[in-house]
């Protein structure tokens, strides 16, 4: 069995750790060497997943038995990591959002497209079955023409004291990461970006409202698509609970998604529940889908790994591209941008 051998630059980025967890019980990787400028992190973690730790990033690039990276720096730091990684000649996961600026986004693309090496953005609502489901029922027309959706994608970090205080709190830094909502709200633009397509403006409110710890705390988001579309995305940072995490309306049904994000998995639940069902124009009950709802948002960010080892592995070509990725920053930039001016942005 061909081996994917697999070095880390930096646990800043919690996800990281996940990936780890998992891999460690897949017989096609090894865990190699681990780097983090956050030496006590790093050595933690090199020790928990059983890599050696590396004094320098460099010796991790540079290291012949690895072929692979996983990169969890600060997101600012992303564009030289890829650099460092790509020229180095390996293959790199990279935690999302791509970047903090479109220009860090295109010098991820040039550097990813002119060596070649194999590259993926950690996009885990692609891979959770509901999500694909959904946009299955999508592309076969099953709503007709759809009107309007609505997508919640939350999460309730800024009223953890060891999220704000602790190691993770670089989140909260503007020039690191912008703002809770660009760290979150990507997650739910490149969902809306792979089931619609790329919009072509946007309307927003984003501001802090619960608290005035990070830049921000909640916000909306209202794009409008080429074909009309009109799709809200709501991301709050304070969100404790929630059920209803889809709706999607169209001219021949209506889709619900529950149990969706991470505030879904705090919701008390009861006994039966579904996390997918629509219902057709002449249907006299809801179609539903009996699916698995995960027990904590850690389980949807463990579905990482094993595509993408498969897609290093060759096994398949699915990931998200650089090209991708750029399209949920372009998105979410944007939104700041209305937010800022109070003004409608062309994507």
């Amino acid at each position: 069995m061909e081996k994917v051998n697999i070095g880390v630059l930096s646990h800043a980025h919690g996800h990281i750790n996940t990936y780890c967890q998992e891999m460690m019980h897949f017989e096609d990787v090894d865990l190699i060497a681990t780097w983090d400028d956050n030496e006590e992190r790093g050595r933690t973690n090199a020790q928990k997943f059983g890599l050696d730790f590396c004094t320098t990033p460099e010796e991790v690039v540079n290291n012949d038995h690895i072929d692979t990276v996983l990169i969890g720096v600060e997101t600012n730091r992303h564009a030289d990591f890829v650099e460092l990684a790509a020229e180095a000649g390996k293959n790199i996961l990279l935690q999302k959002p791509m970047a903090t600026t479109l220009a860090d986004c295109d010098r991820i693309t040039k550097i990813i497209n002119e060596t070649g090496v194999k590259f993926s953005l950690a996009f885990q609502m692609r891979q959770d079955p509901v999500n694909r489901k959904i946009k299955e029922l999508v592309e076969q027309n099953v709503l007709g023409k759809i009107a309007v959706v609505r997508r919640r994608h939350c999460i309730p970090v800024l009223l953890n004291p060891t999220f704000v205080n602790g190691p993770s709190k670089w989140h909260i830094d503007p020039v690191a990461n912008i703002g809770m909502f660009f760290d979150d709200a990507t997650h739910a633009a490149d969902w809306f970006y792979w089931i619609f397509g790329k919009p072509v403006s946007v309307m927003a409110e984003i501001d802090n409202i619960v608290t005035d710890i990070a830049p921000d705390d909640n916000g909306v988001a209202l794009y409008r698509f080429e074909n009309g579309l009109i799709g809200t995305l709501f991301n709050g940072s304070t969100t404790l609970f929630g059920v209803n995490t889809t709706e999607i309306y169209g001219d021949n049904g209506t889709l619900i998604q529950d149990f969706g994000d991470s505030p879904s998995t705090s919701a008390p639940r009861q006994e039966g529940a579904i996390p997918l069902k629509y219902i057709q124009k002449g249907d006299e009950s809801w179609t539903d889908f009996a699916m698995d709802i995960p027990n904590a948002q850690g389980e949807r960010i463990a579905a990482i790994p094993r595509p993408f080892v498969n897609y290093i592995r060759s096994l398949t070509e699915e990931r998200v591209s650089p090209e991708e990725g750029r399209v949920s920053v372009e998105m979410v930039l944007a939104a700041y941008e209305s937010a800022k001016t109070g003004k409608r942005v062309k994507i």
